[in-house]
Order: C-alpha cells, then sequence, then structure tokens
C-alpha cells in the first residue's frame, strides 16, 4: 500500500503550488515508509510514499515513467491479475522492466485507455499524467476501498489518499455544516461530500479526467441492481458458485513479496477466509484480539477453535481497557476528518500487533453488507413484512421510554434497541433507513448547529443515500445502500485509515466485484431471511467450520467509553473539549443543549449519548489540531 498525491496547474500561479507536493508527501509516510518522492512534469507536480509489497526493488518506485517518457503514474493499491494482464501486453510488444503491477497499470492506460479499468481485479486509486495532451487521469476502485480526495480550484487541481495531505497543499478550510451534520448524525461523513466545503471524495468505481480547468467526473462501475430472478441457480447450486468464487478471490489475494497473514475474529466471515487461505498456505499466520475486561466481548475462544482446525500459527492479543485507553489519544491523533466509530480503536491496535509479524493481512469486510449480516437487516426484513409481532412492538412503544436505556448493559441495551425498532417501523422505508443508520436524529442535529444548515442541503443528501430504496421495501434495496453508505464511508475507511497509520495492508476477499456481482444477482431468501442472517455464506461453509461457530449471537465490539467518560476523561471533556466557555466562543455548537448532553451521559439512562459524546470529542480534538 501507498500514499499518492499531486497537483495539476490550471494557471501559472498554480504552479506555485508545487512547492508543497514534497511536505505533502512526507505527511503520507505511515501509509509509504519505505520511500518517498515526487516529480514535476509539466502541468502536474506528483508526489508518492511506498510501502513495498510486490517487487521491492528501486526499478518499482514512484512516480513511474513509461520508456517513452510521456506518461507517469502515482498508484496505491493492489492489482492481482497484474500478471495475466501482462502476459497480454508483452504479446503486444511492451517491454517491462519491474516486476510490479504499477507499470503494468501504466501499460494497460496506454493500451486500453479508460476501458482499463474494467480489467483490473483489485483495489486501487491512481492518477497518470499524459504530459503531450497535458492531461490527468484519476481513478478509485469499484468498491473505494482505496481512498481518494481531491479540491478544483480556480488555479490548480490537488489530490491526495488522506485529508492531511490535501490540507498541506494549501486548500481552503471552510466548515461544511451539511458534512458536519451528517457526522453528528452518522458518526462518518458519507461520500462524496468532506468536512471541508470545496474538499470531495472521489466515489467509489468512478473516475476524473482533467484537462486545464475542466473536471469531469464519471461512473464506470456500479452494483448491479437486480429485480428478476428467473435466471438465478438454485440454491445447493449458488452455493458451489460462491465457494469457488471465495476461493478464487483469496487465492489471487495470497500474491505478496513481504510476509502475509489474516485477522481472525472468530465470527463466520474471517473463518470463511482462513479455511480458504489455508489450503494454500501453510502454518498460515492468524491474528486476533480478546477483552480481558469485557468477556461478553471476547471471542478469541471461537478465534482459536478456527485456528487449531485449520492449524494456523495463531496470535491472540488479549487487551485490557487500559491497552484501549493508552491507544485512543494516537488515534484521535491519526484522525485528519471527524471520524466518530469507536471500533477503530480496535482495528488500530490489531494492526499494529499483526503489523509487527506480517505487512499483509486478508480480513472479511464486506460479508455483512452484501449477505445481510446485521441486525437491522433482520429489523428491515420484518418491518418489509409487518407480521403481528412488529404490530404489538410498535404498540408497546411507550412503554420503552419508562426503563433504563444503555448500551453498557444487556436490558438497558435491549430497550435502547425496541425503542429504535419501534420508532423505525412508524416510517416509510427511505426515513427508517436513514433512522436506523443514524446515531442522532436529524432534528437534533440541527438544533446542537444552531440549525446553521439548509433544510434543502440535507434533503440532497438523504436523496442521494437513499436513491435506490423502493417505495415496496425489497430488502435488497436496503444491502445495496450499505454498501453505497455504511461500507465505503464507515468500514472502509476505518479500515484503511487504522491499518496505513500503521503500514499495514489489508485486503478484503469478498469485495472482488467478482463475488459483489454475483450476490445481488441472487434471490434475497438466498441472502437473507427470518430464521437467519447471511444464509448462502453460512450454509455454503457449515461443512468446513467448525459448528460452535454456528450456536452462538452475533457480538459487535463496544470501547468502554462510558466508563472513560465518568472516569479518566471526565475533567478534559469538562475542562476542554466542551468546556461553556469555549463551546460559545467556538459559535458552532449549542452550548445549553452540550450541557444537556453531559447530563443524559451522566444519568441512569445515556442511551446513544455516549456515541454522540463521543463524536463531539474527535471533532473538538480535530478542530483544534487543524482549524485554530
Amino acid at each position: 500500500m501507498c500514499g499518492i498525491t499531486g497537483v495539476y496547474a490550471i494557471t501559472d500561479e498554480g504552479r506555485s503550488r508545487f512547492d508543497l507536493v514534497e511536505g505533502a508527501t512526507g505527511l503520507l509516510s505511515r501509509r509509504g515508509p519505505d520511500t518517498k518522492r515526487t516529480v514535476n512534469i509539466g502541468r502536474a507536480c506528483l508526489g508518492h510514499a511506498r510501502l513495498s509489497v510486490i517487487d521491492l526493488s528501486e526499478a518499482a518506485s514512484q512516480p513511474f515513467t513509461d520508456a517513452t517518457g510521456r506518461y507517469t503514474i502515482v498508484y496505491n493499491g493492489e492489482i492481482y491479475n497484474f500478471r495475466q494482464l501482462r502476459s497480454g501486453l508483452e504479446a503486444k510488444g511492451y517491454q517491462f522492466k519491474t516486476d510490479s503491477d504499477t507499470e503494468v497499470v501504466l501499460y494497460q492506460y496506454i493500451e486500453s485507455g479508460y476501458d482499463c479499468l474494467s480489467k483490473f481485479t483489485g483495489f486501487f486509486a491512481f492518477a497518470i499524467y499524459d504530459s503531450k495532451e497535458e492531461t490527468l487521469f484519476v481513478a478509485r476502485d469499484r468498491m473505494g476501498q482505496k481512498p481518494l480526495l481531491y479540491y478544483h480550484g480556480h488555479d490548480y487541481i490537488a489530490f491526495a489518499s488522506e485529508m492531511k495531505a490535501i490540507m498541506a497543499l494549501g486548500v481552503p478550510r471552510e466548515l461544511d455544516m451539511a458534512s458536519l451534520c451528517m457526522y453528528l448524525r452518522f458518526n462518518y461523513i458519507p461520500s462524496p461530500n468532506s468536512i471541508f466545503t470545496d474538499v470531495r471524495k472521489l466515489e467509489q468505481g468512478h473516475y476524473l479526467t482533467i484537462k486545464g480547468g475542466h473536471v469531469k467526473d464519471v461512473c464506470y462501475y456500479t452494483i448491479p441492481h437486480v429485480y428478476s430472478y428467473l435466471s438465478a441457480p438454485d440454491y445447493e447450486t449458488a452455493q458451489q458458485q460462491l465457494r469457488e468464487l471465495i476461493g478464487q478471490s483469496v487465492c489471487e489475494r495470497l500474491v505478496s513479496d513481504v510476509p502475509l497473514g489474516a485477522f481472525l475474529s472468530g465470527g463466520i466471515d474471517s473463518s470463511v477466509i482462513v479455511a480458504e487461505a489455508a489450503k494454500h498456505v501453510d502454518n498460515l499466520s492468524t491474528f486476533s484480539i480478546g477483552y480481558a475486561d469485557e468477556p461478553f466481548f471476547d471471542e478469541t475462544k471461537y478465534a482459536q477453535l478456527v485456528a487449531d482446525k485449520f492449524h494456523t500459527n495463531h496470535h491472540a492479543f488479549r487487551l485490557t481497557n487500559n491497552d484501549l485507553y493508552e491507544h485512543l489519544h494516537a488515534v484521535l491523533d491519526y484522525i485528519d476528518e471527524p471520524f466518530a466509530d469507536s471500533s477503530a480503536i480496535a482495528v488500530n491496535i490489531l494492526s499494529h500487533y499483526t503489523r509487527q509479524h506480517v505487512t499483509v493481512a486478508l480480513s472479511g469486510d464486506g460479508a455483512d453488507e452484501m449477505f445481510g449480516g446485521y441486525n437491522k437487516h433482520s429489523a428491515h426484513l420484518r418491518a418489509i413484512r409487518n407480521g403481528l409481532g412488529m404490530s404489538m412492538v410498535k404498540m408497546a412503544s411507550p412503554l420503552y421510554n419508562l426503563f433504563p436505556q444503555s448500551r453498557n448493559t444487556l436490558f438497558g441495551n435491549r430497550m435502547r434497541q425496541l425503542r429504535r425498532l419501534a420508532d423505525g417501523l412508524k416510517l416509510d422505508a427511505k426515513s427508517r433507513y436513514l433512522a436506523w443508520a443514524s446515531l442522532m436524529g436529524e432534528h437534533d442535529a440541527l438544533a446542537l448547529l444552531n440549525n446553521k444548515v439548509l433544510p434543502q442541503q440535507l434533503n440532497k443528501r438523504n436523496l442521494a443515500i437513499t436513491g435506490n430504496i423502493r417505495h415496496d421495501n425489497n430488502i435488497i434495496d436496503i444491502l445495496h445502500a450499505d454498501m453505497q453508505l455504511v461500507l465505503v464511508s464507515d468500514m472502509l475507511f476505518k479500515v484503511d485509515m487504522m491499518s496505513m497509520a500503521e503500514s499495514l495492508e489489508v485486503r478484503s476477499p469478498f469485495l472482488d466485484h467478482r463475488i459483489v456481482n454475483f450476490a445481488f444477482s441472487l434471490p434475497p431468501e438466498y441472502l437473507i431471511n427470518n430464521k437467519m442472517r447471511k444464509r448462502i455464506l453460512q450454509d455454503a461453509y457449515r461443512s468446513q467450520l467448525p459448528p460452535q461457530l454456528y450456536c452462538r449471537p452475533k457480538h459487535g465490539f463496544e470501547v468502554p467509553m462510558l466508563k472513560w467518560f465518568r472516569g479518566e476523561l471526565k475533567s478534559v471533556i469538562e475542562t476542554d473539549y466542551l468546556q461553556p466557555d469555549f463551546i460559545r466562543e467556538q459559535n458552532i455548537f449549542n452550548p445549553d443543549l452540550v450541557q444537556k448532553m453531559l447530563q443524559k451521559l451522566n444519568s441512569k439512562s445515556p442511551g446513544d449519548a455516549v456515541a454522540n459524546i463521543w463524536a463531539l470529542i474527535v471533532f473538538q480534538h480535530w478542530w483544534k489540531k487543524n482549524m485554530l
């Protein structure tokens, strides 16, 4: 994995930004600790920070220019079919001086133009400058696994893998209040928007063509949206086809010139990946984390069962709450756009310890969104069918608020979930999706921001999120929306950011576009029904995995935030981040509502106040670091 950045000068004044590219590249050193280089060519200055994975030689370093000197690339990613593509290019007369996939990407673009993207199997973000035509081609992979931010100004266009690098290129830092409102609701900022008004995220499956001051944004891939299943295989055949696709995807992702392993949580998804990888790698290194102080969330015993079955070299890192707390500030410091999914702390710790053993790790990311693995997916399915049980939940709605609601007790969390379920059942499909994807209601977020956001701004963004949800409430629409929202803006952003902070490359076999295309061609009941989530994935591997994995509830990960907010962090919250005078002087949040949130946090029924306060802390830490 690597970090890329660069500037395209529209005017002569824009060339003054070239002097900033070296510094911006240096800020990407964790993504690419091995080498850092920049190059000026015509209207462009490109920077690259390299994490060497394929062809470790200096010849494969970037920016990389073709033999004619016309085309130069900076590239972040892995193309798993690059050897096959190389053979085809060699047959057409192309000569290669490295064994890297970078050179293949460049020559495939020279050969095929924009259509090169349809030929790549893998994940990537790259930019190619054509010095003859003075054009820049920028592309992002189909699922959005690798990030790419860009700014289009009057004098120059800037791009980078991370916000910290694009800020170093001197882009305007105007706070986007609509993005902040969305952040308060979801705890992350949905793509393609960012925390800054003029900085955008290139969407998954999109590319940009840049010439002079003209920028064209083109969608080259979308997840299939199928509503007729007449040609679908029978269920048994579909299982076999899924196993073949997953096996092929995992095998392709084992190509590496550096040590490789796999995350192993003890859940179905990571266990499937390990089962397939172990067929090709003897003594595969696997990694998991457990929670000594939180036994309810400790899944290491299940991970060990899988490790024993497939004879892996297993490493289980057992953490205390103090270990989590010690990583808290490192995570806050690395976040360069407000992002408040607290499980990022666990991903960072797992990446930190894993990187001490390997440079590349396989993961099970994407399976939940694709196959319907979350509690909310079951809730959506029941809402669609609206049976007697759901009617009773709605009728009992007034009762739930009579009981304490908290994520930190079994009963309190159940009451919290039932209240959210009951509230969502009263809404139409689009509104229900937004409600269940949110941790704060839109009305509350607007009030917290003193209504500084125009309703039409939010309506436009809400419509972009729910555009593929039809009124007849097909569960596939919900999964499709999750692939566009939750997967890209939360899960993949989190894994990329927290693994790259430790210079660890993470590969996600489930997100091979062939698997995604296949999954979304199947009838909904193959994926999820009233009795089972991720049905086809679980059944396809039932004979290969330990039976104990099928006899337990799905656990997420809960960082002990409430304990910290009432203990170690209490003072800094009250005297720094959320100090009333500072809140008033900052003039972003309603100070009275912030105090009410703190009061709720310290009550017997904190509900989602813990997540809401964490979102404020993350934002305030980011604000103090980047905006003062």
